[in-house]
Formats: C-alpha cells, sequence, structure tokens
C-alpha cells in the first residue's frame, strides 16, 4: 500500500479530510525520526517501539565508490509488540 492509499483509508476510518490526515501523517512521521535521530526511543504502546541501532564498519572488497572499508551507520530498528505480532499472524 502506497503512502496517498494509506492516508485515504485512514481518512475514511476516522471520517477526515485527506488533507488533514496527510498533515497529521507528515508530522508524526517528522516527530519519529526527530525522536530516534536525537537516540531516544519511540514506544508505541500496543503496537511496538522504533530506534536507532548502530551497525559497525567493516572493509570490504568491491563498493561503487571504490573505497575499501564501510563506515560505522546506523538504521532505524523497529520492534513489534507480541499483541502486534499475534494479529498479523492471524488469517483474516
Amino acid at each position: 500500500m502506497a503512502k496517498r492509499e494509506f492516508i485515504a483509508a485512514v481518512a475514511r476510518r476516522v471520517g477526515l479530510p485527506k488533507r488533514v490526515v496527510s498533515e497529521i501523517y507528515d508530522a508524526a512521521i517528522a516527530e519519529l525520526m526527530d525522536v530516534v535521530s536525537r537516540g531516544d526511543r519511540l514506544i508505541l504502546t500496543g503496537f511496538g517501539s522504533f530506534e536507532r541501532q548502530w551497525h559497525k564498519g567493516h572493509p570490504v572488497r568491491f563498493t561503487k565508490s571504490g573505497e575499501d572499508k564501510v563506515n560505522d551507520y546506523s538504521v532505524l530498528k523497529f520492534s513489534a509488540t507480541r499483541q502486534t505480532n499475534q494479529r498479523i499472524g492471524q488469517p483474516q
């Protein structure tokens, strides 16, 4: 599902205009990125948590840029709650 479809579905569910839902969506994603960029963990009770996870750099043989190593880097990690995993694991 693309962002546009998701926003339309949420707008139908809550009875708000798509424009309003789109603004809320953008603000929520921006806030999530700010929280994890600071190194904090965002916990959405009943859904899961988001946090920045660091990975150690390592040597490589071939890269597109011609460098011989990958520097330390971070990724966004999501951990679903048990409730979320159980809900998505059930057939619809």
